[in-house]
């Protein structure tokens, strides 16, 4: 009778040990989950003085990033990422959508504006969304992942690597429902 108690509470016992004493190393994203929160959405300026808000994106996927106009040799990189990424979900890339929020009002160089073409340009100059960005780190930093439903929640580290990038993307295209 004790061995079959036993046999019964075994399996109780190794899931008690296994949750409490061998915890995962890593997950496996790339990117740094944030807590999913919805963004607030401020009227920002297009290139052209027209407004836009991001839930005018609602039903996308967003890669965004934050730089000045200036865009200096890493955030070109960043948008060339960000474009990379997306041209590399093949059919599902129609689903993606890349922002950059200009933290400034200085003009951009027309060869920028042509070479990424397809990017939102978005004004974001004194404007409450920036506050959004979790700051440790540099929000200039980083690539973020805006969900379909209009929630941050993934934050791509400094220098990202685009193929890990693309794999994490990859990964919620293909379980996401929405977007």
């Amino acid at each position: 009778m004790l061995a079959i108690a036993a046999l019964c509470l075994m399996p109780f016992a190794a899931a008690s040990i296994a949750y409490f004493y061998w915890q995962p190393q890593g997950g496996m994203n790339y990117g740094e989950l944030i807590p999913a929160r919805p963004l607030i959405d401020p009227p920002l300026r297009r290139l052209d003085q027209q407004a836009f808000r991001l839930s005018e994106l609602k039903g996308k996927w967003i890669l965004l990033q934050l730089d000045e106009a200036a865009c200096p040799a890493a955030c070109k990189a960043k948008l060339y990422n960000m474009r990379q990424v997306r041209l590399a979900q093949g059919r599902e890339m129609q689903r993606v959508e890349r922002v950059w929020l200009i933290l400034d009002d200085a003009p951009l160089e027309t060869q920028l504006m042509r070479e990424y073409d397809g990017t939102r340009m978005l004004r974001a100059s004194a404007n409450a969304l920036i506050g959004e960005f979790p700051p440790s780190g540099g929000g200039r930093d980083h690539i973020y992942l805006i969900d379909p439903l209009g929630n941050l929640m993934l934050r791509f580290p400094k220098d990202a690597d685009p193929r890990r990038m693309h794999r994490d993307l990859a990964r919620l295209l293909r379980a996401s429902r929405i977007g």
